[in-house]
This record gives structure tokens, C-alpha cells and sequence, in this order.
């Protein structure tokens, strides 16, 4: 089993920056694909960015596309989230996950693929 621990989440004026962290312990996630997920209060949890665990493969909601920037440390065993311009709507719970499949081909924008979740991280952003 994966554990994994979200920090960095803060208070940021809109147009600001915020990079968040996923310390993973427990195994290591060199060779899973990692997720980061976000919920916004009254809404659905959604996906936000993956990389495959080759780390040759990125996706990222059409939301923060060009915005924000996912990223791994294998030697840290860490994944990252650099965000950037952000926005109102940017404000949520975000939530970094593993891929329960060791070396998968695939790379999963849904959350039923993801069996090891952190406990989230709060990102506000005031306009």
C-alpha cells in the first residue's frame, strides 16, 4: 500500500502561484502513474493532471492546460503540482493519487483507477 501526503495548499491572491507536493512512503511510485485530483465545495471531485510513470506521457484538464504543470521525483518519491495564473475557480480540496497498477500502458483520467489517495491539500484563491 501507497500512503501519500499532500502539502503545500495556501491562500493565493488570483494571478498567483502555488506548487503542491505528494510525498508517497510506504512503496515507491516509480512505477506508477500518478494523479492529482481536485473538489471544489458543493461539486464533484474532477480530474486535474497525470503522468504516465515513464514520465513520457502527461495529460491535463482543458481547465488548467498551460496553467498548471505535473511532475514526479522518483528519487523523492514524490509527485508535484506546479500551478500557476491562478484562478477563483481554482479553489479547492487537491488530492494526489497512485495508479494501483504497477507499469500500466495506460494513463487514467478517472478516479476508479487510482487505489491509493492522499488526504488533500486546500487551495484558496481570492480574487
Amino acid at each position: 500500500q501507497v500512503r501519500l501526503v499532500e502539502s503545500g495548499g495556501d491562500l493565493v491572491q488570483a494571478g498567483g502561484s502555488l506548487r503542491l507536493s505528494c510525498a508517497a512512503s510506504g512503496r515507491s511510485i516509480s512505477s506508477r502513474t500518478m494523479g492529482w485530483f481536485r473538489q471544489a465545495p458543493g461539486k464533484e471531485r474532477e480530474f486535474v493532471a497525470a503522468m504516465h510513470w515513464s514520465r513520457r506521457r502527461t495529460t491535463y484538464a482543458d481547465s488548467v492546460k498551460g496553467r498548471f504543470t505535473i511532475s514526479r521525483d522518483n528519487a523523492e518519491n514524490t509527485a508535484y503540482l506546479q500551478m500557476n495564473s491562478l484562478k477563483p475557480e481554482d479553489t479547492a480540496v487537491y488530492y494526489c493519487a497512485a495508479d494501483q497498477t504497477l507499469y500500466s500502458t495506460l494513463m487514467y483520467v478517472t478516479e476508479e483507477k487510482y487505489g491509493n489517495w492522499g488526504q488533500g491539500t486546500q487551495v484558496t484563491v481570492s480574487s
